[in-house]
C-alpha cells in the first residue's frame, strides 16, 4: 500500500486529492498537514510512503521543507504538487530533492502515475520540464540572472517585485524586517540592479510573477 501524506494549506485541496486516491485500490490517503511544521509531527507517527507538498504556504516553503525532509528522511520521497507554473520553481525543488513536480491543473490527469512512479523509486516530470533540465545540463553560459540566487532569495525577490512590503514579507516568512532587507540587498547586487521597479519589470518579463 502507498500511503500518502499531503501539506497544502487549502482545504478543497486536500479533499480533492482524498476523492482522487480513494478510487485506487494500492493508495491511502493517511494523512493531512497545513503547513511544514505540521508535516513533521505528522511524520514522527504515521508510515508514510511519499509526501505531497505544496511550495507557498504559511511559514516554512516547500522548497526549505524538500531540503529539511532530505536531511530527517533522507529515503521519503517527495513530489511537489503545486499551482506554480514549471518554469518558477521545478529545476529548484529538484535540485533541493524533489522527486518530481507536477502542477495542480495536470494533477486529474497526472496524480496518481506520478505517485506510482515515485513510491516505486522513480522520477516523474514532464516532457516540458525534462527538456528545460536538459537545457541546463549543456551549461551554456547564459544563466538568467534569478537562477544565481539561493531559493530564499528567489522567493524574497518574488515578493518585493510583486509589489509586497518588507514588513509583510517579514510576517509572511516569520523573519525580522532587517533579515528581509539584507536579503534585498543581496538580491539587488546579484541581479545588478537598483529598485524594485526593475525587479518587477524583469519578474514579469520572465513570467516569475502574475
Amino acid at each position: 500500500m502507498i500511503n500518502v501524506l499531503i501539506v497544502d494549506d487549502h482545504a478543497l485541496i486536500r479533499e480533492g486529492i482524498k476523492k482522487t486516491l480513494s478510487g485506487e485500490p494500492d493508495m491511502a490517503l493517511i494523512g493531512s498537514a497545513n503547513n511544514v511544521a505540521e508535516l513533521f509531527k505528522q511524520l514522527e507517527r504515521l508510515a508514510v510512503s511519499i509526501v505531497l507538498l505544496d511550495i507557498t504556504m504559511p511559514g516554512e516553503s516547500g522548497l526549505d521543507a524538500v531540503k529539511e525532509l532530505r536531511q530527517k528522511y533522507p529515503r521519503l520521497p517527495v513530489l511537489i504538487l503545486t499551482f506554480h507554473p514549471e518554469h518558477r520553481f521545478a529545476v529548484r525543488a529538484l535540485k533541493a530533492g524533489a522527486s518530481g513536480y507536477i502542477t495542480k491543473e495536470s494533477a486529474t490527469e497526472e496524480l496518481v502515475q506520478a505517485i506510482r512512479k515515485i513510491a516505486g523509486g522513480g522520477k516523474y516530470v514532464s516532457s516540458g520540464l525534462a527538456e528545460q533540465l536538459a537545457t541546463e545540463l549543456e551549461d551554456r553560459g547564459d544563466t538568467p540572472l534569478h537562477e544565481t540566487l539561493s531559493d530564499r532569495e528567489f522567493q524574497v525577490m518574488r515578493l518585493f517585485a510583486a509589489g509586497k512590503k518588507s514588513s509583510e514579507i517579514a510576517e509572511q516568512l516569520s523573519v525580522s524586517v532587517n533579515t528581509v532587507n539584507t536579503y534585498r540587498t543581496r538580491v539587488l547586487q546579484k541581479m545588478k540592479m537598483q529598485s524594485d521597479v526593475e525587479l518587477s519589470r524583469y519578474a514579469v518579463e520572465h513570467g516569475l510573477i502574475e
